[in-house]
């Protein structure tokens, strides 16, 4: 097998020097460099990547924690977080928790005991936040609150709930079936404000480590400011496919007058087919609004108006701050302070600016806002609204 030894007595270098070339780090002459390279590739020389790896205190490996591959969510979300990380030279492995059987602290020990660089952690947890701050390591938080500096990359769900608002407005809604994940998932932070209230994202008065429910409040303020019913139908857990099908049906056993379902895409696509079944029309009598915008929206017999991630940014947007944590840990040896603000200056080729990636937004008492990264949303056009 062929060794850094017998590269360097072909290019007449030290080995030293050749350590250098290929682990990339300090400087050598570009003739020097030339020669050592064309000895690798004379000799077939394969860098011994376990090597290298501990000579620069990484592994290159980042672990991607979901709830659950099987959702189109975040089967989209994953898939865009492996190129994100790939582009910039770092692999993904993937903990899928209700799929594994296991939660997130297997990855966390890994975590721990530097067999991987950093997590990423998009899945719900159950550990307090002390728990995630006193890792020590690089995390990052994709849409949930894990503890204060602890960085988070979410897509703008208050627009979410804006632009749906003004779409059911507009075309002149009365009754609006809201489906989602489990109502408690609205009040689960345990942070004080100073006065000793719970405080949540958008300026209630109980707390949330789930930004997402921001589209659910905002679009149930606008429509009830306007006399507009809203209901509530809880779908079970992100894994529970069975529960989008029976809070579709609910929609038509409780309220036979709502004309109008908002729903992630897999609910959304239970209700067109659902209402399909039983002769409604949509989107004369019925429209319906998915929000996430992954392929679903294109399979549920009629293509649907939805609002869409942007799944690109903020993977790379991760892929970035991920990568900041990653070169903070290494520069202190200490748990990590906050990543530099993401800024208008950024490349113009550079997804995330291209993004308009929004201002960090209000988090709950005890995050840092300095820490989020907040992605604008689409509204997309369908068939299954006026």
């Amino acid at each position: 097998m062929v060794g850094m030894r017998d590269v360097a007595k072909k290019a007449g270098a030290s080995l030293s020097t050749v350590s250098l070339v290929v682990n990339g780090n300090g400087y050598v002459s570009r003739e020097m460099r030339g020669r050592i390279e064309r000895a690798m590739a004379d000799l077939d020389y394969i860098p011994n990547e376990l090597a290298r790896n501990l000579y620069r205190g990484r592994t290159g490996i980042i672990g991607m924690i979901v709830p659950t591959i099987r959702h189109p969510f975040f089967a989209t979300l994953t898939a865009a977080v492996q190129r994100a990380l790939s582009d910039k030279g770092l692999r993904t492995m993937l903990c899928s928790t209700a799929d594994a059987g296991h939660g997130e602290a297997e990855y966390v020990d890994m975590l721990r005991r530097h067999m991987m660089d950093g997590i990423i952690m998009a899945a719900h947890t159950t550990h307090d936040k002390d728990y995630w701050t006193s890792i020590g390591r690089p995390v990052v938080a994709f849409d949930r609150y894990l503890g204060p500096g602890i960085p988070v990359v979410r897509a703008d769900h208050r627009q979410e709930g804006e632009l749906v608002a003004d779409l059911l407005l507009r075309t002149g809604a009365r009754h609006v079936a809201a489906i989602g994940g489990p109502r408690e998932q609205f009040h689960d932070w345990s942070g004080r404000s100073s006065s000793g209230h719970a405080v949540d994202p958008v300026g209630g008065t109980f707390g949330t480590t789930f930004p997402t429910v921001d589209r659910y409040l905002q679009l149930e303020r606008r429509l009830g400011a306007e006399g507009v019913r809203c209901a509530y139908l809880e779908s079970g857990d992100v894994d529970d496919f069975a529960g989008y099908s029976h809070a579709a049906r609910a929609v038509f056993e409780r309220y036979p007058d709502a004309d109008a379902i908002v729903a992630p895409d897999v609910g959304a696509a239970y209700g067109v087919q659902e209402a399909l079944r039983r002769g409604v029309r949509i989107p004369q009598d019925l429209q319906v609004v998915a929000y996430d915008g992954t392929y679903v929206t294109q399979t549920a017999g009629l293509r649907m108006t939805a609002v869409r991630q942007d799944f690109d940014a903020m993977a790379a947007m991760m892929g970035r701050r991920m990568l900041e944590a990653i070169d903070a840990d290494a520069a202190r040896g200490a748990p990590l302070s906050a990543p530099s603000p993401t800024t208008a200056s950024q490349s113009a080729s550079d997804p995330v600016a291209a993004a308009g990636v929004g201002a960090a937004g209000a988090a709950p008492d005890g995050v840092d806002g300095s820490h989020e990264a907040v992605i604008p949303v689409a509204m997309v056009p369908g068939m299954t609204t006026r």
